[in-house]
């Protein structure tokens, strides 16, 4: 199946990544829109966005969640995908995972991340996402490995599923409400490379930790029934 303009947006959330952009960027496939948001950068990030085609939206409010919904608000495409802004993912493996949704063999696609070098993932973030999966398969019955930021849906089932986490439990409670309308939840492998810069999240113990009690606050929501998408 093939894709036009109106097809695709890809939300990158970004807080001082200039350096990485300019990869990020050229890796968006042609015809997708990339949708920048920027958190508050200090570096430049928005402008160069810009000269490198993409569309900026800006979000005043700081936190991940934050910046990952006010792109998917701001998207217009059937298919939404998002992606870390640091060159860890490379956009162009959103390819198989749009055509999957678009093919209605699975609701929602995630990218169960995998190390290609040293230092890429560290142990702590590692850790702590592997203690989350075990949670969430508790919770909800997904037997997926991993949490991680590269994933595609269709926008307007996204907007249903009222998303009110705005820090590092987004991309969790996204999962855990798809499981509880009943979506069909896929995992495929994509290789992770060192980031660019540093990690705002996952790059210290404390932010780890931020990250995993966001995330437990979020499994502790009462299952809520909602509409399935098909």
């Amino acid at each position: 199946m093939t894709t036009t303009p109106s097809d695709v947006d890809v939300v990158l959330p970004c807080l001082d990544e200039a350096e990485a952009l300019p990869w990020v960027l050229s890796r968006i496939p042609a015809g997708w829109r990339a949708l920048v948001v920027d958190n508050g950068s200090t570096d430049g990030s928005p402008d160069l966005a810009r000269t490198l085609g993409a569309t900026v939206v800006h979000e005043p409010r700081r936190g991940f969640g934050a910046a990952c919904h006010a792109g998917l608000t701001a998207a217009t495409a059937e298919v939404v995908c998002f992606c870390d802004c640091d060159a860890s993912l490379d956009p162009g493996l959103l390819i198989p995972f749009v055509r999957e949704v678009q093919e209605k063999e699975a609701d929602l696609v995630l990218g169960r991340r995998r190390p290609q070098a040293r230092g890429a993932w560290p142990a702590h973030a590692r850790a702590g996402n592997l203690a989350l999966a075990r949670m969430l398969r508790r919770r909800t019955g997904l037997r997926l490995h991993d949490l991680g930021p590269l994933r595609a849906a269709r926008r307007e089932a996204l907007l249903a599923l009222d998303l009110t986490d705005r820090r590092s439990g987004y991309p969790l409670q996204m999962v855990v409400r798809a499981a509880d309308a009943g979506w069909r939840v896929t995992e495929h492998d994509v290789p992770y490379l060192p980031r660019t810069g540093a990690s705002k999240v996952t790059g210290t113990w404390r932010g780890t930790w931020q990250a995993v009690r966001d995330m437990s606050r979020v499994l502790g929501e009462a299952p809520t029934a909602r509409r399935a998408v098909r």
